[in-house]
C-alpha cells in the first residue's frame, strides 16, 4: 500500500487510525483527545488526500479542532444522539431547541450566563416563529441540547452545572461558547434527510455508501454503478482496508463493510442490552417462518447461489405481528430483560423495529391499508442455516 510503501508500517497504522477516528468523530477537539489531534495534525496532508480523491470528503484542521466534511452522501437514519454509545437520538423538541440555541450563539458572545442565554433562545425562536412557553419539557431540552454541545466541544460549563435547570427554572450556570466550532457545522446535519445527491464521482459516492451505510443493497445502484463496483471489488476492498480497516463482503444481494472490532458503527450489533437482544431472537423468529422461504424449484432456478441461501431476505411481518412476537419474547426473557420495556411490550417493539431499519436490516413497505415490513438480506447475517446432515451450523450472509 502507498502508505506502508512511503513510511513503513508505523504511518500506515497511524493514518488509518487517523482515518478511523475522523470518520466516527468528524468534529474532534484537541482537548477531547490531545494525542489523537496531534497525529491528525500530523498526517493532515496525506489524511486530506485520502478523504478528497477517495471519498469527496474534506479535512479542515485548526489551531485546536479538525472537522471532515462529509459531502455527496446523507445517510437517512443517522440522527444525532444523546451521550455514550448507547445514546438515543434527540426528539423533536430537542433538534429544534438545539437549532436555537446555535442560532443564539454563533456569533458570541464567548461566556454566557444560562439565563442570559435562555432569554436569546426566545429571541432566536421569535424570529423563527417558534413558541417556547417556558414549560419543564423545554427546560429538559435546552439542557439536553446543551450536554450535546458540551461533548462535542462547542461549549463548556465554567460555573454550576446545567442539568440543575431541568428541575428549576431560577437555576443558573456560566458557559463557554465556541463559536468558531459552530461556525464549522455543516447545516444539512440539524435538517430533514434529503435524497443522496450524485454530486461525486460515481467510484467516490459508492465508497461513501459502503462507508457510511450498513450494507450497499443491489436495488441502491443502477446497472451501471453494480457493474462498476463489482468490476473493482478487489481495488475497493483494498482502498478500504487501508483506510478504516473494513473487510468486505460480497453478495448477489448486495455488499457490506465490515469492521471486524465493531468500533465504527454508530449502533453496534449484534450488541448486548435488551434491545439488542430482542432485535437478533425476533430476525431469527421471522426468519424461521417457513411461508416465504423459497420452494426447491426457486432455489434451483436462483441465478446465484447467495441467492436461495438469503432465507431471511422476504420475510414480510405486519406491525401486529412483530409486537405478537417481541411479546412472546419478553415474556420468555423477563427475568433478564429490563423491567420497563418488559412492562411495554409495544413500546419495545417499536425499539426494536427502529434499530433494524436503522441498521438496513429491514425496510417499512406500510402503505395505507396496512403497516407491514420486510426483512432484506443482511439480516441473513444473523441467522443459521440448518443442515441435518452437516456437522456445524452456518451463518447465511
Amino acid at each position: 500500500m502507498e502508505a506502508t510503501e512511503r513510511g513503513g508500517p508505523q504511518v500506515a497504522g497511524e493514518l488509518r487510525a487517523g482515518a478511523r477516528h475522523l470518520l466516527g468523530r468528524p468534529l474532534t477537539c484537541a482537548e477531547h483527545d490531545p494525542e489523537m489531534y496531534r497525529l491528525i495534525r500530523r498526517h493532515e496532508a496525506e489524511l486530506d488526500r485520502w478523504f478528497t480523491q477517495r471519498l469527496g470528503y474534506r479535512l479542515h484542521v485548526g489551531a485546536d479542532t479538525a472537522r471532515l466534511y462529509k459531502s455527496g452522501y446523507v445517510p437517512d437514519r443517522r440522527p444525532l444522539r444523546t451521550g455514550g454509545r448507547s445514546g438515543r437520538p434527540l426528539r423533536p423538541l430537542e433538534y429544534t431547541t438545539l437549532a436555537l440555541i446555535l442560532a443564539a450563539t454563533a456569533a458570541g458572545p464567548s461566556v454566557v450566563s444560562l439565563r442570559d442565554l435562555n432569554i436569546n433562545v426566545r429571541s432566536a425562536a421569535a424570529e423563527a416563529g417558534v413558541t417556547l412557553e417556558g414549560t419543564a419539557v423545554e427546560r429538559r431540552a435546552v439542557v439536553r441540547a446543551l450536554l450535546w454541545m458540551i461533548e462535542q466541544g462547542l461549549a463548556l460549563e465554567l460555573h454550576e452545572h446545567v442539568e440543575n435547570f431541568s428541575n428549576d427554572e431560577d437555576a443558573d450556570a456560566v458557559l463557554q461558547i465556541r463559536p468558531d466550532r459552530i461556525a464549522l457545522l455543516p447545516l444539512p446535519g440539524f435538517g430533514a434527510a434529503q435524497p443522496a445527491p450524485r454530486r461525486a464521482p460515481t467510484r467516490q459516492w459508492l465508497r461513501s455508501r459502503l462507508v457510511e451505510d450498513p450494507v450497499l443493497y443491489r436495488d441502491d445502484c443502477s446497472d451501471e454503478e453494480w457493474a462498476e463496483i463489482r468490476r473493482r471489488l478487489r481495488e475497493e476492498a483494498g482502498l478500504l482496508d487501508e483506510m478504516f480497516g473494513l473487510v468486505i463482503e460480497a453478495r448477489a444481494e448486495g455488499i457490506a463493510a465490515i469492521d471486524p472490532t465493531g468500533k465504527l458503527a454508530d449502533q453496534p450489533f449484534p450488541s448486548t442490552g435488551t434491545v439488542g437482544h430482542a432485535a437478533l431472537l425476533f430476525i431469527e423468529q421471522i426468519a424461521a417462518r417457513t411461508d416465504s422461504r423459497p420452494s426447491p424449484v426457486e432455489a434451483t432456478n436462483a441465478t446465484d447461489a447467495t441467492d436461495a441461501t438469503g432465507a431471511a431476505a422476504g420475510r414480510t411481518f405486519t406491525h401486529s405481528e412483530a409486537l405478537a412476537v417481541i411479546d412472546e419474547l419478553a415474556t420468555i426473557h423477563a427475568k433478564r430483560w429490563a423491567n420497563d420495556l418488559v412492562e411495554s411490550p409495544p413500546r419495545l417493539t417499536t425499539r426494536v423495529l427502529d434499530l433494524l431499519l436503522d441498521l438496513r436490516l429491514a425496510i417499512n413497505e406500510s402503505d395505507a391499508d396496512r403497516t407491514r415490513y420486510r426483512l432484506l438480506a443482511a439480516a441473513a447475517r444473523f441467522t443459521v442455516a440448518v443442515d441435518p446432515d452437516a456437522a456445524e451450523q452456518t451463518a447465511l450472509w
